[in-house]
């Protein structure tokens, strides 16, 4: 929970060990393997995203509606990682003004965090809809209606931030947060074991379409669960006044800085070309081994 000291101040007081300066006499060897790997993730993850939202934009202008959902969590993924970009920048934080544009930085991370979860819900909702109700959904598809929506998830974020400016480090604002945060949870669940259901009886969409339709969800929610629940853990200790181990907060922290990477998998999910090329190398790789290894007649 590390990630996420909302006191702004410099001359506040924490009762917790969140705080997020490095060069302190406190400084430990967690916070700076933290440190190192977060530049990597920042050095790596740039300039990755920029490329797969300018390739994903290009499908858009040919009338494809699924990727809008994907650039919009690559560009919450690209506030996060300029958010950490600055935060990493003014660790030191010695004067008034680095402290306001960390914690400026500081909420828009949080944004960032929050709108990455929601446009997750609307790619597993979106995969689900295209099986569950077909119909309906090839004639609801519309750019329009997907920028209403996308609109609609950025909105959500200011809630918390606002939150944050009224009621500093007060526990409503983390309960309120792990609440929004845990709530797409049962709704991954749910498009995936629908869809899967739905498949069952679908005679209509070829094989191929239905293994990346089901990989798409499989990934979203093994992202969720792997890289945001030990988030959503800390801020529950957090809210019933627990202080959690150093070392679950140093993870926890870590694996949310990684799900910008993770979600840039999900690129080559939206490629339909791209994984089945992997797959196809896969099964030549395979069968040159075969070859090789089988004794000659």
């Amino acid at each position: 929970m590390d990630d996420f000291n909302f006191n702004t101040s410099q001359n506040e007081s924490y009762d917790y060990n969140y705080t997020y300066d490095y060069y302190d006499d406190n400084f430990d060897k967690g916070e700076f393997i933290k440190h190192v790997a977060t530049c990597i993730i920042i050095a790596i993850g740039l300039p990755l995203i920029l490329v797969a939202i300018y390739s994903l934009y290009s499908l858009v202008q040919k009338d494809n509606v699924a990727p809008i959902y994907v650039i919009n969590l690559l560009i919450s993924d690209l506030i996060q990682l300029c958010s950490l970009s600055v935060r990493e920048a003014t660790r030191y934080r010695e004067t008034d003004e680095e402290w306001l544009i960390w914690g400026i930085f500081l909420n828009s991370h949080l944004g960032g965090v929050v709108a990455s979860v929601g446009f997750m819900v609307c790619i597993a909702l979106e995969r689900y809809l295209v099986i569950a109700c077909p119909l309906w959904y090839r004639f609801r598809r519309t750019i329009k209606i997907s920028v209403v929506v996308c609109v609609f998830v950025w909105a959500v974020p200011l809630v918390p931030i606002l939150m944050l400016y009224f009621l500093v480090d007060s526990p409503v604002i983390y309960t309120f947060i792990a609440v929004i945060l845990l709530i797409p949870f049962p709704l991954f669940i749910f498009f995936l074991g629908g869809t899967l259901k739905a498949l069952s009886a679908s005679r209509s969409v070829p094989t191929e379409e239905k293994q990346r339709i089901v990989g798409i969800l499989v990934l979203v929610l093994l992202i969720y669960t792997l890289l945001f629940l030990p988030f959503i853990i800390n801020l529950f200790f957090k809210v019933f006044g627990k202080r959690s181990h150093d070392s679950l907060s140093h993870l926890s922290s870590m694996l949310l800085r990684l799900s910008p990477l993770a979600d840039l998998v999900l690129y080559i999910f939206m490629r339909k070309g791209a994984i089945d090329k992997l797959l196809a190398s896969l099964c030549c790789c395979r069968m040159d081994s075969n070859d090789v290894s089988s004794p000659s007649v």
